[in-house]
């Protein structure tokens, strides 16, 4: 059984392999990554591939039985990039593709989900054999600000009261190669959650405690918080895709009771506490 990780070298897919690679043998996976030279630290064979060149990627999935599509970061080209993988994998008698959604895509009012939903829907139609991860918001995209709201004195955000119910990349890439390693997932749709749903006043509770200052959580408003993380060097078109997303968080869009991920990990998903102290000491 040949299991190839597209975008393996990315935050989510270097975590992955290494949990595959716990689960089977090393030579019975491949990396697709556009720089190959950048993935020999992964200790597995590595094949160029580039999801916006549909011309290359036949050959680069030939023997594969299982596809790991990790959604592209190209926002604005996802749909297009990721028809191009499943056309390629179909041409290359892919058995099954695991795919990486977005939570509730089918519903979800989030500006990223059209592009997920129309990659399941290019995914159900294809005829191959597919298993849809519906992952949440990782934990790391809020306590990737920790150091800043600690600096700052304040965290904030445009989630109002929200629930999220996030969990840790590993938490997902460990999801993934259970999916991908064992029987059962075939044609499913699996909506992934952190067992523990928090507000980000919750998050910011959690900071001040552990630092002993006193980090309040500071809502903003939508437009208004796109305009502070464009001050701080991010790009326009990604703040307001954040910013869109944390207003939506606002309405439940980041938040399952579904504890599937759990189920399919075998413990419970890692405690916001946790994580907390890892960006915090």
């Amino acid at each position: 059984m040949k299991i190839a990780i597209a975008g393996a070298t990315g935050q989510l897919g270097r975590v992955t392999v290494q949990k595959l690679k716990e689960k089977t043998a090393a030579e019975n996976l491949v990396a697709l990554v556009r720089t190959p030279e950048k993935a020999t630290d992964l200790g597995i064979e590595a094949r160029a591939f580039d999801y916006t060149k549909p011309e290359n990627l036949v050959e680069a999935l030939k023997g594969v039985d299982k596809l790991f599509l990790i959604s592209g970061n190209e926002i604005g080209q996802r749909e297009i990039q990721h028809k191009n993988v499943i056309n390629a994998a179909k041409e290359a008698g892919v058995k099954n593709i695991v795919y990486t959604s977005l939570l509730h895509a089918a519903t979800s009012e989030m500006a990223l989900a059209p592009e997920h939903a129309a990659t399941e829907k290019a995914l159900i139609e294809s005829g191959i054999s597919y298993t849809i991860l519906r992952n949440g918001w990782y934990t790391e995209n809020y306590a990737g600000s920790i150091a800043g709201a600690i600096q700052a004195g304040g965290f904030i955000g445009s989630a109002g009261d929200g629930k999220i119910s996030s969990a840790t990349r590993e938490d997902f890439a460990e999801a993934a190669a259970v999916v991908l390693t064992t029987e059962g997932h075939e044609n499913k749709i699996y909506e992934l959650g952190g067992d523990e749903a928090y507000t980000l006043s919750d998050l910011a509770a959690e900071i001040s405690k552990q630092t002993g200052k006193d980090i309040p959580y500071n809502n903003l408003p939508e437009a208004d918080f796109a305009s502070v993380l464009v001050s701080v060097g991010l790009p326009e078109g990604f703040a307001k895709i954040l910013a869109d997303s944390d207003s939506k968080a606002s309405k439940g869009a980041l938040y399952t009771e579904d504890k599937t991920l759990s189920k399919l990990i075998g413990r419970k998903t890692t405690p916001l506490a946790e994580v907390v102290k890892n960006f915090v000491s």
